[in-house]
């Protein structure tokens, strides 16, 4: 059974790149439509919470900064159209799965390593996206260069 629309969730660095191939080969072949997703994780969650300052500077430059690197994705990637890209501020797994849900997608592709951003959720939570989510999942692995 073919897929319909595919939320591919990249981490906005070089390593991203085999992530959107894959995605597009798929979407490509199956006469798809082709979603990207970007989550800005709160940069207290890696302060466990527990922060003695204000972020919210801190966290503006970060989603300016994603912003930013996702226009570029978009203008090296012609096919990617800017209305399916987003950049969205929380806890990944959980804003994948409900971006999913909401746009019906029935595949979600992702990269398998790294030390950073979604590369590193996968290492610690692969478990919890592929079990808790709403479809399809496809983990690109990624080779080390």
């Amino acid at each position: 059974m073919p897929y319909h629309h595919i939320l591919v969730a990249v981490d906005l660095t070089e390593e991203c790149d085999p992530v959107i191939h894959r995605a597009r080969e798929l979407s490509v072949s199956n006469g798809a439509k082709l979603s990207l997703v970007h989550i800005v994780e709160p940069m207290a969650m890696a302060f466990g919470g527990d922060v003695p300052m204000d972020l919210s500077q801190l966290q503006q430059q970060q989603f300016d900064q994603a912003k930013e690197r996702l226009d570029r994705l978009i203008v090296k990637y012609p096919e990617l159209s800017k209305e399916y890209c987003h950049l969205t501020y929380g806890q990944p797994r959980q804003e994948i799965h409900h971006l999913a849900k909401e746009q019906t997608c029935d595949l979600i592709v992702v990269g398998s390593h790294g030390r950073h951003g979604l590369a590193l959720l996968l290492g610690s939570t692969a478990n919890d996206v592929l079990h808790g989510a709403p479809c399809d999942v496809l983990a690109v692995r990624l080779i080390k260069s």
